[in-house]
Formats: structure tokens, C-alpha cells, sequence
């Protein structure tokens, strides 16, 4: 599997990844034919009632995992900057992954909305690639999510410095650009993955050289103003908004349920 979803950030098109916070979103990408499936650590700390990156989500990413697994595509995991401080504990943490069947992980140089020493980071991605060198390590750069050092130059010197620990793919949430991101892309080895650039489609993203696009948060965000949206139409007697039919939500999870996959 792991191979597999390696491959599908080879095509002519950027590998669009959304990004689920649970079995019934997860299913519903799934019908919709995307071809793998990632975790947001925002919409599964959120829905726990914490907010993201605040190293609340382990066990409740580990759970997810594994029933994600039970899909047929591969998953990919956000696991913020792995929970903990020591490279080993964060390379136990994939290894336990690798094991349950996941394909992916994203690992983020930031803690509490500030930017990691490059060192430290470094440590962590090498103690993953040596636990789990069968999972696709995305090394997040979070230098222009949190505007700090949010340079090409420094973010280039911190994304070669992952790949050189073993990352198998950066991830540089925030940079929109088409500049910067071409330049990235032609510096990097490895695929570029960034979120939504407001204006540009996928075709617009892979002329820069972007492989891979993770939707985010942007989903389970969505969701949450739908279901205001909603609940605000039949208060108001307006229209309500489209919605997955009770019939076709109950069968998937009972496909789920039944199939064990």
C-alpha cells in the first residue's frame, strides 16, 4: 500500500488528498473516488473539543487509524509534531502506525505556533525513516504558516535538510506564491505539497511543479458552517442546503460495518 500511494504523487496531475476527521467523512471521500485519504489534525482535536496542535490527539489518531485501515486506498496520518519531544518516542508512535497498516504520516516542524530548531526536527525525521523506512515521511515546513523565517531561502535550507534525514516529501502549508512555489519545486527532490491556492486549480499547481495538494482543515471547516447554514435555513424557512441522503450515510456505514473493510 505504501508503495502504491508513493506512485499516486506521480501522476500528470497533483495527487488531491482530502482530509478526513473521521470514519463517515473518510467514507464519503472514499465514495467520491479519491484515490487516497488523509487525517486532519485540526478536525480530530477539534472534535475532542481541543484546540489543534496542542499534542491532544495520540490516542484519538491512533484509533482513527485504525479504522481507516479498513479501507481500500492508502491513509496518511497528521500527527502534528509527533507528541512528543524525543525522537524516539515519535518514531515508536509511527512504528506502532507502520504496523496497523498506514501508508503516510505528516510530521511538522512547529510547537504551540512557533517554529522548532531545524536540528531538532532533523532528529525526529531520521528516527522515523530508521523505525518505519516503509512509511512516506512528509516533512512539514511551517516557515510561511506561522510567517517566521518565511523566506524561500530558509525554508529551502529546512525542507533539504528533512530530505536529507529521510523525509520522502515536504509539506509547506501557507505558500500561495506561484513564484516561491515554483522555485521550491525545482529545488526539491522529492514532491512539494502545499494546501489550496486561491485562484489556481490543479493544472495551474502542477505547471509550478507541485505533486501533491492536502485539503486540510478545509473540510471538516466547511462541514461545521454547513450545518449552522442548515440549522439557520430551517429557522428561517429558507432552503435547505443539499445533503447526503439518511439512506446512503446508513448504508455506507453498514457496508463498513458488515464488510470489515
Amino acid at each position: 500500500m505504501t508503495s502504491t500511494f508513493a506512485a499516486l504523487h506521480d501522476g500528470p496531475l497533483p495527487l488531491l488528498l482530502p482530509n478526513a476527521w473521521d470514519v463517515p467523512s473518510a467514507l464519503a471521500f472514499h465514495a467520491a473516488g479519491h484515490p487516497a485519504i488523509a487525517t486532519t489534525s485540526q478536525g480530530v482535536s477539534s472534535s475532542l473539543g481541543r484546540p489543534d496542535a496542542s499534542r491532544a490527539t495520540r490516542e484519538a489518531n491512533l484509533a482513527l487509524a485504525r479504522a481507516l485501515v479498513r479501507l481500500p486506498v492508502p491513509i496518511t496520518v497528521d500527527i502534528e509534531d509527533g507528541y512528543a519531544d524525543s525522537p524516539d518516542d515519535v518514531a515508536a508512535l509511527v512504528a506502532e502506525l507502520d504496523d496497523i497498516g498506514v501508508a503516510g504520516v505528516n510530521l511538522e516542524d512547529s510547537l504551540e505556533g512557533r517554529l522548532v530548531p531545524r536540528t531538532a526536527h532533523v532528529k525526529k525525521l531520521a528516527a522515523v525513516k530508521a523505525a518505519a523506512p516503509g512509511v512516506f515521511l512528509n516533512g512539514r515546513v511551517d516557515t510561511y504558516w506561522f510567517h517566521e523565517d518565511d523566506t524561500v531561502e530558509a525554508t529551502l535550507a529546512r525542507a533539504t535538510a528533512y530530505v536529507e534525514a529521510g523525509a520522502d516529501g515536504i509539506f509547506v502549508p501557507g505558500l500561495t506564491d506561484p513564484d516561491a512555489i515554483r522555485e521550491l519545486a525545482a529545488a526539491l527532490p522529492v514532491p512539494l505539497n502545499v494546501l489550496p491556492v486561491p485562484g489556481l486549480d490543479l493544472d495551474d499547481l502542477a505547471a509550478l511543479g507541485v505533486r501533491r495538494v492536502s485539503t486540510g482543515s478545509l473540510p471538516y471547516r466547511v462541514a461545521l458552517a454547513a450545518a449552522v447554514a442548515a440549522a439557520d435555513a430551517v429557522r428561517g424557512g429558507g432552503t435547505l442546503p443539499e445533503a447526503i441522503p439518511y439512506p446512503d450515510l446508513q448504508a455506507m456505514l453498514t457496508s463498513y460495518v458488515e464488510s470489515g473493510a
